[in-house]
């Protein structure tokens, strides 16, 4: 089968477009024919080699995707030859032709859902729902800050609190960027390249400030997100690329609490919470991901350099 296979660490360009040997599921494994295979930002920390988890070299990338299933062990009683389905990890790597999961990385795909939108379910609906719910315990009638509001996780963020009832900020520095996140749910989406969109944040909630904020970049806003906290609010940090200086007593001065998160650390019982959610947000329509780029499996370091580089604007996809 056709494959992504990175030998070596470094830049987008280290990831070939390479023939590797076909897999084969064991008792407990489905192997599944991947339709289309999604592309995070984390994919290319942990190809970079920035990121905490570093896989033996070489390795395929790749958690999320959406396909059929080829092939099943002998032991997997949850699905069968056919079966549509997404993925929330593989013991291979989803930026491949097949990708070789255990059972219960395995998940059924909604009728209503095409592969390009499965292939973007797992993590960043995952990390918004922990981030907001298992971490932050939001709450029905507060009000929560989305940094980065167009990207696949802020998408997801928007559409998990509009349900639960929440009032939504978002933020986004383009205008096909603020449009979609608008029209995903947002009441008030804000530039956040604007030097002003503090101070558009403090007259919104007339001066009290936001009780939940999900950071995608923690090392340029974190200190700023405290001039926007409400007293007793909660930060759950999702990404960072870099250091910063920061003051603690931003954090002592309003008594908010800091959660920082990896996705990958849930424990199992909060991983079958975050799962049974999403399948009913899939099933019911309030769940909808949404696509923003799709590219052909081989044009993975073109994909890489989008994910990190471009201004967010839904999810991006690989297509074998």
């Amino acid at each position: 089968m056709r494959a992504i296979v990175v030998n070596e660490f470094g830049a987008p360009e280290v990831m070939r477009f390479e023939e590797t040997a076909d897999s084969h599921p064991s008792e407990s494994q489905v192997l599944v024919r991947v339709g289309a295979a999604g592309v995070n930002p984390v994919d290319a920390y942990i190809r970079s080699g920035t990121h905490a988890q570093k896989p033996n070299l070489p390795y395929t990338p790749g958690k999320d995707a959406a396909g059929v299933v080829e092939t099943i062990g002998l032991n997997v009683t949850k699905f069968k030859t056919g079966d549509r389905v997404f993925t929330s990890g593989a013991v291979t790597g989803t930026y491949a032709e097949f990708a070789l999961c255990e059972e219960d990385q395995v998940h059924p795909l909604p009728e209503n859902i095409s592969f390009e939108q499965g292939a973007g379910i797992f993590v960043p609906y995952a990390t918004a729902y922990r981030a907001l719910f298992q971490k932050a315990r939001a709450r029905e009638g507060e009000t929560v800050l989305v940094h980065g509001a167009s990207g696949g996780v802020g998408i997801a963020a928007v559409q998990w609190a509009k349900n639960a009832g929440l009032k939504v900020i978002g933020t986004a520095s383009s205008e096909d960027g603020k449009k979609l996140a608008k029209e995903q749910g947002a009441d008030y989406v804000l530039d956040h390249s604007d030097a002003g969109y503090l101070n558009e944040i403090k007259e919104i909630t007339g001066g009290r400030g936001v009780e939940i904020i999900l950071e995608m970049l923690a090392n340029v806003n974190l200190q700023k997100d405290f001039e926007v906290l409400a007293m007793f609010g909660r930060v759950s940090i999702i990404g960072n690329r870099g250091a910063l200086e920061f003051n603690p007593r931003a954090i002592m001065g309003k008594d908010a609490a800091v959660f920082g998160m990896s996705l990958f650390n849930a424990p199992p019982e909060a991983m079958e919470e975050i799962h049974a959610a999403i399948f009913k947000g899939l099933s019911e329509g309030f769940l909808n991901p949404v696509v923003g780029k799709t590219f052909p499996l081989a044009e993975a370091v073109a994909a890489h350099h989008a994910v990190i580089e471009e201004k967010a604007f839904g999810k991006i996809v690989l297509k074998p």
